[in-house]
């Protein structure tokens, strides 16, 4: 079942102007589904096992947390490449590429006779995971019609927000029976599938350019995203006084090599001899840089989310670990419910009716986590946590589809890499700054004299309300988000073409 290139016009590849999407299509974004769910669910599945590994393994806490910190280095390395990555090589070489690595370093982590094979395992699990989201969503972009891609659009939302936020829960549930590697041998078996139908099935889309890798790019980009994530990612522990090295050290190399990725990519796009690492062209486009913006921050809202309300249930509230996956699991199943229902409408009303609702119910979750205090129910902290659910449910379709979609084909894949990079750093930063915000305030309290569990609570309280926050600055820009036009035009290296307002100029679908 073989896919050509969508120039074919007997391929099946779908008219953007038609709906039918061809069957040969529906399987390989079908199988791509599925590998992408279950690598990004190995993204947050380590935090719950910790304290498990730490007795095991017999290491520390901040040893440990190198099982998700050198996760989200790697993804963060590793996706700013796969734009070209995309362009240079086959679908079919860069899946197998990715799925393989993805279940050699599952293989690796539940065979692991200790931490340092173990390590090495989740690095290669997400050498997998960075390639293959962005090859799902320029496979969607590229084949899926345009009237028919927020249904599309729905089920990677899926992928991107509820697999992270179901990794504890699964996980929980596992270690409250099973050893720590039954985490991975449960993976393991899909992986091994997806693999296997895949090298079947899959076979190539588009049409392997012959490009050049930028040795000086990938090395800033490198040094650029993972000093960033880095740095972020250890704020929180600096702000307990759990690290050694002062975060401020890694951000600001981070910083000034990401200042120099920028003029290097700007320079190579100008040259007609050399191909920029990560094509920055997306950002004159209007409704992709306001799409971006926001879906950012819904990242960083669900990132901190996902963290803080689990110390709220475990310290505050005293839950077992368990008992908090199952808390957080309503949510990410509404979450899953919403996004593809979402994607739905957006076919048929465009982004802003959905974003603006979405964004304000956002902030409005954010608020309404100032009524958890010490003698909160869980039934309050599974309502605010649905409510927020909803709310990321419709923005994360729209925004994901409006944005990606306001780019010309050729920069489909850029456009992917841009966002998938930048949603790693957006999560990293959300971490950081409720537990910063939540520490500081706590201590502060303490040194009040506020009873420890109380002042815990209400350094949680103000880190939502900073969240809330932002969420309703993020909500004014709602505002401005449009459908996107077609066709999409490549704005000239002296600036993009001044934008359509498309939903006047593309009216929605009828049914």
């Amino acid at each position: 079942m073989e896919l050509s290139k969508p120039s074919d016009p007997e391929a099946g590849a779908p008219d953007p102007a038609g709906e039918s999407i061809p069957r040969s299509v529906v399987l390989v974004i079908g199988v791509l589904l599925a590998a992408a769910f279950v690598m990004i669910l190995n993204e947050t599945v380590m935090g719950v096992a910790l304290p498990r590994l730490m007795e095991d393994l017999e290491i520390s806490a901040a040893t440990g947390q190198w099982l998700t910190t050198a996760f989200m280095l790697t993804m963060a390395v590793v996706i700013p490449t796969t734009g070209l990555i995309l362009k240079r090589f086959s679908t079919r070489a860069v899946f197998m590429t990715a799925m393989t690595l993805f279940t050699a370093g599952t293989a690796l982590c539940a065979a692991a006779p200790g931490f340092p094979v173990l390590l090495v395992g989740r690095v290669v699990q997400a050498a997998g995971t960075a390639v293959m989201l962005p090859l799902l969503i320029t496979t969607v972009l590229t084949f899926v019609p345009a009237t028919r891609r927020g249904s599309t659009m729905g089920l990677i939302s899926i992928v991107i927000a509820v697999a992270p936020a179901i990794g504890p829960t699964f996980s929980g549930l596992i270690l409250s029976e099973l050893s720590w590697r039954w985490i991975f041998l449960f993976v393991l078996p899909v992986a091994v599938i997806a693999l296997l139908v895949g090298s079947a099935k899959i076979t190539n889309v588009t049409t392997p350019v012959k490009v050049r890798f930028d040795l000086v790019s990938i090395v800033l980009s490198a040094v650029a995203f993972g000093g960033l994530v880095y740095g972020l990612s250890s704020i929180g522990e600096a702000a307990e006084g759990d690290t050694h090295l002062p975060p401020a050290l890694p951000i600001a190399v981070g910083a000034l090599a990401l200042a120099g990725f920028t003029f290097r990519q700007l320079h190579l796009q100008r040259s007609a001899e050399h191909e920029p690492l990560l094509d920055l062209r997306p950002f004159r486009t209007r409704s992709f840089s306001v799409g971006l913006t926001m879906l950012l921050v819904s990242m960083g809202a669900l990132f901190g989310t996902l963290i803080l309300l689990p110390i709220f249930l475990q310290n505050v509230r005293d839950l077992t670990t368990l008992e908090t996956g199952l808390v957080l699991l309503p949510g990410g199943l509404v979450m899953g419910l919403v996004a593809p229902l979402s994607g739905r409408l957006y076919d048929r009303l465009g982004p802003r009716p959905l974003v603006v609702p979405g964004a304000f119910t956002v902030a409005g979750a954010l608020a309404l986590m100032q009524l958890l205090d010490t003698d909160s129910g869980v039934g309050l902290a599974i309502l605010v946590h649905v409510v927020l659910s909803i709310g990321l449910g419709l923005l994360m379709t729209p925004l994901m589809t409006s944005s990606l979609g306001s780019l010309p084909a050729e920069l489909y894949a850029h456009g992917s890499a841009i966002l998938n990079t930048l949603q790693q750093l957006a999560g990293a930063a959300g971490t950081a700054l409720f537990i910063t915000v939540m520490t500081r305030s706590a201590t502060r309290e303490v040194e009040g004299g506020m009873e420890p569990i109380a002042a815990q609570a209400a350094g949680i309280h103000d880190a939502f309300l900073i969240g809330a926050v932002l969420a309703l600055v993020a909500a004014g820009l709602s505002f401005l988000v449009r459908r996107p036009p077609a066709p999409a035009v490549v704005p000239d290296a002296d600036g993009g073409e001044p934008e359509r307002d498309a939903d006047e100029a593309v009216p929605a679908p009828t049914h």
